[in-house]
């Protein structure tokens, strides 16, 4: 007979607090607690924060920003794509409530007040907490800003190509797609001659230009990396290449070109280099002297607004066979530079840098970070989201640089390790014992055999 299982009505009890479970294998969160208090997070968090909270005493008390903000990192750090995802591992989890600060008979934030929080704070609060986060590198020596590599990735937007309309009439892709294919002759309530007319119908163009999607017009038609199309947005990362810091990252639309604004977004860059230069009590040893990127930030204008910058520009020409005699003199000499440096040995180490600073970067945000598909909608959501996953990397980053453990992956991997250590040491004195144990035996039978021919 099958016994069900049901749940009595629990009794009141007492148990002391030093009493309640502490479970936690890696320790990993205490340490990335241990880190925050050296950057003094919660004290600067707190003074960035305090002008977008009432200061009266009325309603309901706000959820600490300190506190949001640590959710958002519990959100990179557990591959978490989604708010409400974040707010459930972080109800379910002995050791993120301890880090959070909450009690077990506390609730944590409900997924729609990080939604609130999110609305409430502007785009500058998040900016300045990763620039936070960038000071606390600098003291420990893991931001030179000396060479710098950008390059660009692709985000799946949360949004459906199935929910296109045209721009001029508002009409649906498939409703425009049928009454076409009647026009042609086609039965409009055959699906497979409809969507095979679409396949070959001449002069087929999916154009933004055209095309919009109501429900996130920011998300744009284009080329993911497998080559399928669909609703993208393309994160950029602008990198340290001495020490793998993240100094830019933001979410722009996928229909820009990578070019588009390039000299602007470097310029940013090199100003927040050299104010922290500037706060800082020993001064990095130098500017930004080099950019590094590939064949898509190739723009002979914005190439020379770089160089007028006083900095030097590794970036490969996608032109094999460019005429030069075409270009102005300035240009012609932007072109030639550039030429130079990325055939030089130490363009090509620094090329060989970009690709393994920047495409870790990615991997870790986008792959392992649960931002590849993004669950927010707009530009703006994505880039406040983006930036605070980009901030845990570089205290992940920080945290491998004093502790040798970055991730709670890689303390589970110390963990396991250790173990696997502590069996092997166990089990050569064991071998060991059990070799002699083995050896003692064939000798006694050797022994009572000769014996007993006598």
């Amino acid at each position: 007979m099958i016994r069900e299982q049901k749940t009595e009505e629990q009794r009141e009890f007492w148990i002391a607090r030093k009493d309640l479970p502490k479970a936690q294998a890696s320790r990993f969160y205490d340490k990335l607690e241990e880190t925050l208090k050296e950057l003094e997070f919660a004290g600067k968090v707190h003074r960035l924060c305090e002008k977008h909270y009432s200061s009266g005493e009325k309603g309901r008390p706000p959820i600490d920003p300190v506190v949001y903000f640590k959710m958002l990192m519990v959100g990179f750090l557990e591959n978490l794509p989604s708010e409400r995802a974040i707010a459930s591992r972080c109800a379910d989890s002995l050791m993120i409530r301890r880090f959070l600060g909450y009690d077990l008979e506390e609730e944590t934030p409900h997924h729609s007040s990080l939604s609130v929080i999110r609305y409430r704070l502007s785009m500058e609060v998040y900016q300045a907490v990763f620039d936070l986060i960038l000071e606390g590198l600098r003291r420990h020596g893991l931001l030179r800003g000396k060479n710098l590599g950008i390059d660009s990735s692709v985000m799946e937007a949360n949004a459906s190509l199935r929910a296109l309309e045209n721009r001029n009439t508002g009409e649906a892709y498939w409703d425009y797609v049928k009454r076409l294919a009647m026009e042609a002759g086609v039965d409009g309530n055959d699906v497979d001659e409809v969507r095979r007319f679409d396949k070959n119908r001449p002069g087929r163009k999916t154009s933004n230009e055209e095309w919009v999607n109501p429900y996130d017009p920011d998300a744009k038609v284009g080329k993911a990396k497998d080559g399928a199309i669909d609703m993208l947005y393309k994160p950029e990362n602008i990198v340290d290449l001495d020490t793998g810091t993240i100094l830019g990252a933001e979410v722009r639309k996928a229909n820009e070109a990578d070019t588009e604004g390039l000299a602007q977004r470097v310029i940013e860059a090199q100003v927040l280099v050299e104010v922290i230069r500037e706060e800082a009590e020993k001064p990095l040893p130098s500017a930004v002297a080099t950019l590094t990127g590939d064949k898509g930030y190739h723009c002979v204008t914005e190439m020379e607004e770089i160089q007028r910058c006083g900095i030097r520009t590794v970036i490969s020409d996608p032109i094999r066979n460019r005429r030069l005699d075409k270009l102005e003199p300035k240009q012609r000499a932007v072109v030639k530079r550039a030429r130079r440096l990325v055939r030089s040995k130490s363009g090509k180490a620094l090329l060989r840098r970009r690709g393994m600073h920047i495409e870790r970067s990615f991997a870790h945000i986008l792959d392992s970070g649960g931002t590849r598909r993004a669950t927010l909608r707009g530009t703006h959501n994505l880039n406040k989201r983006y930036k605070i996953a980009a901030a845990t990397y570089n205290i992940s980053q920080l945290m491998r640089h004093l502790m040798g453990i970055g991730t709670p992956k890689q303390a589970a991997a110390r963990v396991k390790e250790a173990f696997h250590a502590l069996f092997g040491s166990l089990q050569m004195p064991i071998q060991a014992a059990q070799r002699a144990f083995q050896t003692s035996r064939t000798f006694t039978q050797s022994a009572v055999t000769f014996l007993c021919r006598f």
